[in-house]
């Protein structure tokens, strides 16, 4: 009986998770993992099937993720460096992704924008699209177009974040702008802006989170986009003063100015048979203000 049910749950996995039937080294890497929840299990398995050439490509892509899950993600990039070989030229790019995650994982930055690099390289070569227009991607398991330009967006952006990482907002703000220029975004722009912000260009920053605010961008609406606009306008706003405050004159609060005002309180202060005129005066200067 027992044996009978291990038999039917193996078919309906077969089905179920679009993994080819059999016992190979691959599939029984997928059945540790997803139906035995055996990560550690599976990677044995993922080793085996990478040594007997069985679906090297998924095999080695997807022992790196779980890897990466068990936090060994060290020895993950050691695995697809030293490997990557024995897969076919269509599986490449996937093991970059993969590599990007592992990097930004480990906090390598540099080895983040080298490969990004490299990315937009291909990109521009031809070599990522095959001279198409578009290509076929998946996420969670569904497939959808994605353009050139939405593509070179997308690998900008990650290059922006990366150079934000290493406190390069010169090199990040030029890459951002590059990127909206190409395929634009809330969330690129609020980086942007993030950029402009650290290198004290507040009235620049402001303009793009208003902008953002109001739905000039693709995800404005985007409850978590409305949430970072609100935090950066704080930030900006302890960084700079409001705008109905900017232009007054003399709100530069130069030493002369910070020390007259100084002596006035300290005159106030004094004891003196004439203080009882003073705060009438100011308090007539009050009266007229409320009217």
């Amino acid at each position: 009986m027992e044996m009978e049910v291990g038999i039917r749950e193996k078919k309906l996995f077969h089905v179920f998770h679009k993994v080819p039937s059999g016992d190979g080294p691959y599939v029984q890497a997928k059945y540790a993992q997803i139906v035995m929840k055996d990560p550690e299990g599976s990677i044995i398995w993922f080793w085996k099937a990478i040594n007997t050439g069985d679906r090297v490509d998924s095999a080695l892509k997807d022992m790196a993720v779980v890897m990466k899950q068990l936090d060994r993600s060290e020895e993950a990039i050691e695995a697809i460096k030293s490997f990557r070989w024995l897969c076919s030229k269509q599986a490449q790019e996937s093991l970059d992704n993969v590599l990007l995650d592992l990097f930004k994982k480990c906090g390598k930055i540099d080895e983040q924008i080298a490969l990004l690099k490299q990315k937009l390289r291909q990109i521009y070569e031809g070599k990522l699209f095959n001279g198409r227009p578009t290509k076929t991607a998946r996420s969670h398991g569904k497939k959808f177009q994605v353009t050139i330009s939405q593509e070179t967006a997308r690998v900008l952006g990650n290059l922006g974040w990366a150079y934000m990482q290493k406190g390069n907002y010169m090199a990040a703000e030029v890459v951002y702008k590059k990127a909206q220029m190409i395929y634009a975004d809330s969330n690129k722009a609020c980086n942007l802006a993030h950029c402009l912000i650290k290198q004290a260009r507040y009235d620049e920053a402001r303009y793009i989170l208003e902008d953002v605010w109001i739905g000039k961008y693709l995800g404005s609406d985007d409850t978590r986009t409305k949430n970072r606009v609100e935090e950066l306008l704080l930030e900006l706003d302890s960084k700079q003063p409001p705008h109905f405050l900017q232009n007054i004159p003399g709100l530069n609060l130069d030493d002369d100015f910070v020390n007259g005002l100084e002596g006035l309180i300290n005159e106030w202060a004094r004891p003196k048979s004439r203080r009882l005129p003073i705060f009438e005066e100011i308090s007539t200067f009050r009266d007229q203000l409320a009217c």
